[in-house]
């Protein structure tokens, strides 16, 4: 019997693969700082805590509509007025299993053989797995610090081919932590709407961005285009990676065939996870979870200190996420080789940039500030001790 050549081609991901790795560790009895997963240490807020108790109480649980239940689609279109100034349509919401879900039938709607995507490099793998799925080529632009890492209008117009469908940008960005300035990320759509392209804004990071200097909430690219496809998720923000649920905002165009998709791969999203996903919206998880991101900053801070004291340079400062994109190229070890000898030798777990790039697999490494700030000092403390080994960093 044969595979599939989607199956025997597909790339794993290798910050699970090392997250697999750091678990048969722990099964060993060792201590493993986990920096290579994008998983905050701490879980739902109790609200939501509490509704999952409340829905779990015996009563039928049928499948919700295929697109989400209405109550949640609404949730969701009131919190972008509220936190973000703008008016969703709650009918253009999709709430899906997952910001994975929510891009896979984004993508299996826009998405035909031959297609071009284009993405930054580096970008979050899955993305380009998904556009190949559907016979798309993702064609991934190199970027630099001098970009921070994202896109611009200018590179678009560099790499535009005649099969260009659609732009896919991630803001803030994983594997960077970076933003694309507004201006910069309005130009590119407005770019790719001129020449009829989709713009798939990946925000599920947003609510973990820096504020604007006056104050003001990380803005979505819906303020600028109310046309975008905007991917958001309940993992980062609200903690909650394990419930798998997320939500995409559509076009008015996509609403149908999107349903039609979301009817044939998934049924629907978990009804007891969007009952409860009500209570991410109340004062109380919303006050928790801002409380939350500055805490991120605070870990932020820690995290870019004790790199530069170690002497391991990060080329850009994040201003979201909860990443930071580390060069190991002066340590004399390729990103692999660091990362395979911190988990080996030292027992903390860290993501390889073959994972998000192909310009800098060999130099740069991930490092996720998502947990503890006491596993975050540990963790420092064992990368100088991997340094020392190799005769690298500062003294």
């Amino acid at each position: 019997m044969k595979l599939s050549t989607r199956a025997a081609t597909t790339e794993p991901f290798h910050a699970l693969a090392f997250g697999q790795q750091a678990a048969a560790l722990e099964a060993q009895g060792h201590h493993v700082v986990r920096l290579s997963i994008g998983e905050p240490d701490v879980g739902a807020p109790p609200d939501v805590l509490a509704a999952m108790r409340d829905v779990m109480d015996g009563r039928p649980l049928p499948y919700t509509p295929a697109l989400g239940l209405p109550q949640l689609r609404a949730a969701i279109a009131a919190d972008y007025r509220a936190r973000h100034g703008v008016e969703v349509d709650p009918a253009r919401v999709a709430v899906t299993s997952g910001a994975s879900a929510a891009l896979l039938l984004v993508l299996a709607a826009t998405v035909d053989p031959g297609d071009d995507v284009l993405l930054a490099d580096p970008s979050y793998p899955c993305n380009r797995q998904l556009v190949s799925t559907f016979g798309g080529r993702a064609l991934t632009l190199p970027t630099g610090p001098d970009q921070r890492y994202q896109l611009s209008v200018g590179a678009l117009r560099d790499a535009w081919t005649d099969r260009t469908s659609a732009v896919m940008v991630a803001s803030p960005s994983n594997p960077t932590g970076t933003s694309v300035p507004a201006a910069e990320l309005a130009a590119i759509c407005a770019e790719a709407a001129r020449r009829d392209a989709w713009r798939i804004v990946d925000e599920i990071y947003l609510d973990l961005a820096d504020p604007a200097p006056d104050g003001t909430a990380a803005r979505t690219v819906l303020t600028a285009d109310p046309d975008a496809v905007v991917v958001g998720s309940f993992s980062k923000f609200f903690g909650m990676t394990g419930w798998r649920l997320g939500w995409a905002v559509l076009p008015a165009e996509l609403v149908a065939p999107v349903e039609r998709l979301a009817q044939n791969y998934f049924i629907a999203a978990s009804t007891p996870v969007q009952h409860a996903a009500l209570a991410c919206f109340t004062p109380a998880s919303l006050a928790l979870c801002e409380e939350r991101r500055v805490e991120f900053t605070r870990r932020r801070r820690l995290v870019l200190d004790g790199l530069a004291d170690l002497g391991l340079p990060v080329p850009v400062e994040p201003d979201g996420a909860f990443y930071v994109y580390v060069d190991v190229s002066g340590t004399g070890l390729d990103a692999w080789e660091f990362c395979a000898r911190a988990l080996a030798g030292h027992h903390v777990a860290l993501t390889p940039g073959r994972d998000f790039s192909d310009a800098t697999a060999a130099t740069h490494v991930r490092l996720s500030y998502a947990a503890s700030a006491a596993e975050l000092t540990e963790g420092l403390r064992r990368i100088g001790a991997l340094l020392a080994e190799v005769g690298a960093g500062s003294p």
